[in-house]
């Protein structure tokens, strides 16, 4: 009955066109629309076809499965604790409190900084009720809180690796500017300069001159998050090389040129690190801020307020106090020849006092502009033999040499870091040759 009822449809249909286009020269494919009806028919009788959606499994953070729980990426805000961020995830002010205390020997949550990035996990209802809190100090290390039932804090420590990477390049304008062309970074730069800075005057370094390290970098799963050892450095300036080869006597890492010889002397040459001299020893300069002609009996460093300043040698303080010129000032006797003093500090470093032992390169204070001063700099001042001196022009002497009991280890270590330093040259040769037939091959296609 029903299938009569189907046919009796379409001969309907078919009649209201033939009707429709009647006088008219039209053509109509009758087969077809029926077959297309019937078509229809097949479709609407089949059964739909159930979809399968798959859905994307949720991350594992910090070893924490997320499949019943939110993300939030934040960063703490100036000013913002970790009660205030929790107080907005239902976390109370008294369980805030109670976790504050269990973190203290752990990580104490007074210490976590603004700007850090922190990673919050809390439940998917509407309260949106804080199950964890993570927060890294640094990339090595990161601080699970767990905000469930009995509140656990734990602190954990990534594998870290230590691996050798070698750069080489060629002065194009500053030395700094060129280390970071070729890969490298402000702490390198600070690092060679400190290492060549009794050899070579780095301000007056010329293009086309090269340079190539060999360092330490330090990695955490693949990404870089700090530098450890320079091993070994070479400078050519003026087509003059010369090599400084890490190396341990016994007493720490040294540096030694191609011969054995120290580059390090009794003193560093500069207790700023790369910084700019503004002023130099003179016996009759115009004052800045007293307007007269006077003599400055010191070496002037333009760097930033709080820069650390460092001791130039081992020694122990004289005095670290405050006069209306100098400033705050802190100055150190090495040995019975020699003795400086570091004036216009912003503030001394921490537990910096009279008769305090120091250590060549220990932060003793913080570039300031206290006393008379007009603007941020440090005054650095050299006594020899209780007069005062020139600092840049006074003649220290050298370190001892590679002692003869290890000069044959030092001989090989010398030897490895040299041929790979030469293979550094290779491979750059290699990589202009490919560059060069790539583009002479581009030329001819065109």
């Amino acid at each position: 009955m029903i299938q009569r009822k189907k046919g009796f449809a379409i001969l309907i249909a078919l009649s209201s066109i033939i009707f429709l286009s009647a006088g008219q020269s039209l053509h109509f494919d009758f087969s077809q629309i029926i077959k297309n009806i019937k078509s229809d028919e097949v479709v609407a009788q089949q059964p739909p076809v159930s979809e399968k959606i798959t859905k994307e499994p949720k991350p594992i953070i910090y070893g924490i499965p997320t499949d019943s729980l939110e993300i939030v990426r934040d960063v703490v805000e100036r000013g913002e604790s970790i009660s205030d961020i929790l107080a907005a995830y239902n976390i109370s002010p008294t369980t805030s409190y109670n976790l504050a205390q269990k973190a203290k020997d752990v990580y104490n949550v007074k210490r976590i900084q603004s700007n850090r990035t922190y990673i919050l996990l809390h439940a998917p209802d509407s309260a949106q009720t804080a199950q964890y809190f993570i927060y890294e100090p640094n990339e090595l290390e990161y601080v699970i809180y767990d905000l469930r039932c009995d509140l656990q804090v734990t602190r954990f420590k990534r594998e870290m690796q230590v691996v050798e990477r070698e750069l080489a390049g060629e002065i194009k304008g500053s030395l700094y500017e060129s280390v970071l062309a070729a890969g490298g970074t402000a702490q390198l730069v600070n690092t060679l300069a400190d290492i060549y800075a009794w050899r070579l005057n780095l301000n007056k370094i010329q293009p086309g001159d090269q340079f190539k390290l060999i360092f330490e970098e330090k990695q955490v799963n693949g990404s870089t998050i700090g530098y450890g050892a320079l091993k070994a450095a070479f400078f050519q300036h003026n087509g003059n090389p010369l090599y400084a080869i890490g190396f341990d006597q016994g007493n720490g890492m040294g540096y030694f040129d191609q011969d054995g010889k120290s580059f390090k002397k009794a003193f560093l040459k500069e207790p700023l690190e790369y910084s700019r001299i503004s002023s130099r020893y003179n016996m009759h300069r115009f004052h800045p801020v007293q307007k007269r002609y006077k003599a400055h009996l010191g070496t002037d460093f333009a760097a930033p307020r709080g820069t650390p300043i460092r001791s130039v040698g081992e020694g122990v303080v004289l005095e670290a106090a405050y006069t209306r010129g100098n400033g705050y000032y802190v100055k150190i006797k090495h040995n019975k020849t020699y003795t400086t003093q570091y004036l216009h500090l912003s503030k001394f470093a921490k537990g910096i006092r009279k008769g305090k032992q120091i250590n060549q390169g220990q932060t003793i204070g913080f570039v300031g502009s206290t006393g008379l001063a007009s603007g941020p700099h440090l005054c650095y001042r050299l006594w020899k033999n209780n007069k005062q001196v020139d600092a840049l022009k006074v003649k220290l002497p050298l370190a001892e040499p590679v002692t003869k009991k290890k000069r044959r280890e030092f001989i090989a270590t010398k030897d490895a870091f040299i041929k790979r330093m030469e293979a550094l040259d290779r491979k750059s040769e290699e990589l202009k040759n490919i560059l060069a037939t790539e583009k002479t091959s581009a030329i001819g296609n065109i």
